[in-house]
């Protein structure tokens, strides 16, 4: 199963912040095993959702140049209150550096102006092509994947207005 943890890209300024969104619905299959009778988002999927929505900055950044970014280390990280079905995670993530090779980041999640998660993240970035031979043609295939999925979060409207998007 494949989480994909950000629905809606509502701020963006590349280099340096996006704001992004995750709705939390029952509809979320994770949600019957994790705490059933006091459902909530788990902690590790609000920091992926952190590490996405900066992938997401250092894709538009760099042109969509590389094709995996990956966590490689996430540090500080703090939780406060919890996400429940009907919620929203709202992250704002801040850039540090972002460079060709790895990326750092100051990332908050909020629920109702609250804070659920925060943490401070670095990411690499690579193409498959510097691991594997016949990467060239998985990276040609990925950087229009990765693009129609930005433009079906809105991303392209966050990136003209530079402000929220509807």
């Amino acid at each position: 199963m494949k989480f994909y943890l950000v629905d809606h890209i509502q701020e963006l300024a590349p280099p340096d912040r996006i704001v992004a969104v995750k709705n939390l619905t029952l509809a979320e299959e994770y949600l019957a095993d994790h705490f059933p009778a006091y459902p909530v988002l788990p902690g590790v999927l609000m920091l992926e959702a952190l590490v996405q929505t900066a992938a997401w900055l250092v894709r538009v950044a760099t042109d969509f140049e590389k094709t995996l970014i990956l966590l490689k280390e996430a540090r500080n990280v703090r939780y406060g209150t919890f996400v429940r079905p009907g919620g929203r995670l709202v992250m704002e993530v801040t850039a540090l550096d972002i460079g060709p090779d790895a990326s750092r980041f100051k990332a908050i999640g909020l629920c109702d102006d609250k804070t659920a998660v925060q943490a401070r993240l670095t990411l690499e970035h690579t193409n498959v092509a510097d691991e594997d031979p016949a990467g060239p043609e998985i990276d040609a295939s990925l950087r229009p994947f990765w693009r129609r999925r930005f433009a079906l979060i809105g991303g392209p409207r966050a990136l003209e207005n530079g402000q929220p998007g509807a």
